[in-house]
C-alpha cells in the first residue's frame, strides 16, 4: 500500500509553439524568462525528481551557467549509467514503474517531479501521473523537442490552476484516469 501523499507531476517548460527544448536540445532560452525563484512554491512542494538521461545531460551542461533548482533527491532513468558516477544523483536501470516507486519513496510526502520527454511519456502511457504542470514562455522556437512525442495516446486533462508571473504563465492540469491506464505505483 502506498503511503505517500505527494503527487507525481510532469513538470515542463514550453515555448508558445509547443517545444520543451530547441534544436539540438538547447534549453538556455528558458533562463531568459524564468528562474527557480519565479514560482518558488513548486520547488518547495517537490521532494524528488525522476529525470531522463538526455535531460540530465543537458542540465549538467547548463549547471555552470544557471542557478540550481533544488527539487530534492535526483534519480536518472537510463539504459547506460555513466562511467564516472555523480555523487548527487542515483542512476536507475529498472523499468518505469519501479523507477517511479523508488523516487516516490524518496519524495516522502512531497511531490515527485518528472523531467524529460521520454520518461514523462512512459509515465503518462502507464497511468502513473497525477498532474501536469506547464510553464508557457513568451517565445516561438520553430523547431526542437515537442511537448509530447509521436505515438502518445490521447490523455484527457482537467485544468485546475493558471498563474502568471511576469511573462511566464503556469498552467496546471489533473490527469484524468482512463480504462487503458494501469494502476498507480
Amino acid at each position: 500500500m502506498d503511503t505517500n501523499t505527494g503527487n507525481v507531476v510532469v513538470n515542463r517548460v514550453m515555448s508558445l509553439d509547443g517545444f520543451i527544448a530547441g534544436p539540438g536540445h538547447t534549453m538556455d532560452w528558458i533562463f531568459e524568462h524564468m528562474t527557480s525563484a519565479t514560482f518558488p512554491e513548486v520547488m518547495a512542494a517537490t521532494g524528488a525528481m525522476l529525470i531522463g538521461r538526455r535531460t540530465y545531460e543537458v542540465g549538467k551542461r547548463m549547471s555552470d551557467e544557471n542557478t540550481g533548482y533544488d527539487g530534492g533527491a535526483q534519480f536518472v532513468l537510463t539504459h547506460r549509467p555513466p562511467d564516472e558516477p555523480d555523487p548527487h544523483v542515483t542512476f536507475l536501470t529498472c523499468d518505469i514503474e519501479e523507477a517511479v516507486a523508488t523516487a516516490r519513496r524518496a519524495a516522502g510526502d512531497k511531490n515527485l517531479e518528472i523531467l524529460g520527454a521520454d520518461v514523462a511519456a512512459q509515465c503518462l502511457q502507464r497511468g502513473l501521473v497525477d498532474e501536469i504542470l506547464v510553464y508557457v514562455l513568451p517565445v516561438l522556437l520553430g523547431d526542437g523537442v515537442r511537448f509530447a512525442p509521436p505515438g502518445l495516446d490521447r490523455i484527457d486533462l482537467e485544468p485546475f490552476s493558471n498563474v502568471q508571473s511576469g511573462g511566464v504563465t503556469m498552467l496546471r492540469f489533473h490527469v484524468q484516469a482512463n480504462e487503458a491506464s494501469s494502476s498507480r505505483v
